[in-house]
């Protein structure tokens, strides 16, 4: 049971919430993004911002509540460039302190209640302010995300090309490379197929036959579409578009 919605709080974040089946791994693909998590089994986590899918496992009944914040947002929330943290998933605790502490009483105490699936939703929703409230609270300090990073992310996610975009951001090959590493997580050229097998999968969810979806997207082909989808989740399209299996 998954769900997601936009923040209320954090312009471009995203907030879901799941109780796990426990029916197998949960494949997240990789988006550039950073989240700070909850979950009912393990507390309160960072997931940084993947360069693969991730197969994700969870307990029977475990729930779960994310705050995804959007592609070079994250490390101004969490204080540490997004490469620190790329392919992991560590305790807030790690990255933040004693303040994680105090987040996880609250979260918790939002959380609390009944274990039946009726009450979930209410609760999760209280649980996911407070990540939102801490999150925005953390980036106010900091200033706000780096406008490099919401510029470099916004045409990226656009289809502009990298040479296009260090152009605009009036960067040099080296220099963009760098701060996207810190910023993302892996440099340009990475965030940009990310990005792009995104846009390319949503149209095919939408209904665009993967050919169209393809073209579109800027792919040579279908063939090509489906090697870069491959080589990053890790399985075909047709596989990542087939509905689940009750």
């Amino acid at each position: 049971m998954y769900r997601e919605r936009e923040a209320g709080r954090l312009r471009g974040a995203t907030v879901w919430t799941s109780v796990a089946s426990g029916a197998g791994p949960v494949r997240v693909l990789p988006d550039g993004c950073l989240d700070l998590l909850w979950s009912s089994r393990a507390g309160l986590l960072v997931a940084g911002p993947d360069r693969t899918a991730h197969l994700s496992t969870s307990a029977p009944g475990e729930r779960w509540i994310g705050l995804r914040l959007p592609p070079g947002v994250g490390p101004a929330v969490f204080g540490l460039p997004a490469e620190e943290l790329r392919n992991r998933r560590v305790p807030l605790a790690d990255v933040w302190g004693g303040a994680a502490d105090d987040l996880a009483e609250r979260v918790e105490a939002a959380v609390s209640g009944p274990g039946d699936p009726a009450g979930w939703p209410g609760r999760s929703a209280a649980g996911a302010a407070i990540l939102e409230e801490m999150a925005g609270a953390r980036l106010r300090a900091a200033g706000g995300p780096d406008p490099l990073g919401v510029r470099v992310a916004a045409r990226l996610a656009a289809g502009a090309t990298v040479a296009a975009t260090a152009a605009e951001v009036d960067l040099g090959p080296r220099a963009l490379h760098r701060r996207s590493r810190a910023l993302f997580g892996y440099g340009p050229k990475t965030l940009a197929r990310i990005l792009r097998m995104g846009r390319a999968l949503g149209l095919a969810r939408a209904g665009v036959p993967l050919a169209e979806a393809a073209v579109r997207t800027g792919y040579a082909d279908q063939a090509h579409l489906t090697r870069d989808v491959r080589e990053l989740a890790g399985v075909p399209p047709t596989r990542l578009l087939s509905p689940p299996v009750d």
